[in-house]
């Protein structure tokens, strides 16, 4: 039987958190056809994202819904709107019953919060709002992407291309894997060198974190009063 890896799609994402891990997991159904991807929406209407970029489902909620893994991409304040976007979650919780693997790219771990699937796990999320994980009853680590039972969550955006090389070890082994990442050319040498993780002020980015909450929960003061109190 054909495993679906679905990728859920809403508007406002940031399109890497989905493309990155979309390419990778499309290699590993190139190579193994007992896999399939699918784009996941409510409809199958193009939607915005964070750049001038729009993306369009391949298949709609009704028609995806026992995938063997979904994917939650995030982004910034569409995401956040995201939390309360009731048939989104209700599509998510239901998918997570019986899919053998839940995850989520930078902030689309908070969706996954807000679904309620993340309490007494650990997880991570995008640096700027890794404490609210705690809101969700989730132990927030600082690590690239981690995995706890069927859930497996990235930081932010590029990290889930290295989440999904791990699934496809996982999958199909460490050779498919080096596989898919050689034909993608994986190789990071970004030219300003690696992050220097001890030297960054994350309380200098609180208050923009802060700012975009109250901007994008400022119809939902419920959700937002959870989120900053």
């Amino acid at each position: 039987m054909t495993k679906t890896l679905a990728f859920v799609l809403y508007p406002g994402i940031t399109p890497l958190d989905l493309v990155g891990p979309l390419q990778v997991l499309s290699a590993l159904a190139e190579f193994d056809p007992s896999f399939e991807v699918a784009v996941v929406g409510q409809d199958l209407t193009p939607m915005d994202t964070d750049t001038p970029l729009k993306l369009t489902p391949s298949h709609t909620f009704d028609q995806v819904t026992e995938p063997f893994a979904l994917i939650v991409p995030g982004g910034v304040g569409p995401t956040l709107v995201a939390l309360a976007n009731e048939p989104l979650l209700d599509w998510i919780r239901k998918a997570a019953r019986t899919a053998v693997i839940v995850g989520s790219v930078c902030t689309g771990s908070l969706i996954l919060g807000a679904a309620g699937l993340l309490d007494g796990r650990r997880a991570t999320t995008h640096f700027e709002f890794r404490d609210l994980l705690a809101k969700f009853g989730a132990t927030p680590v600082a690590e690239r992407w981690i995995q706890d039972g069927p859930v497996l969550t990235a930081a932010g955006v590029s990290a889930g291309i290295d989440m999904a090389l791990h699934l496809v070890e996982r999958l199909a082994g460490e050779q498919t894997a080096r596989t898919v990442q050689l034909v993608i050319e994986y190789d990071p040498q970004p030219p300003m060198g690696a992050i220097d993780w001890g030297s960054i002020d994350l309380d200098f980015f609180r208050p923009r974190a802060r700012a975009m909450m109250e901007s994008a929960l400022a119809d939902h003061p419920a959700l937002l009063s959870r989120l900053t109190t």
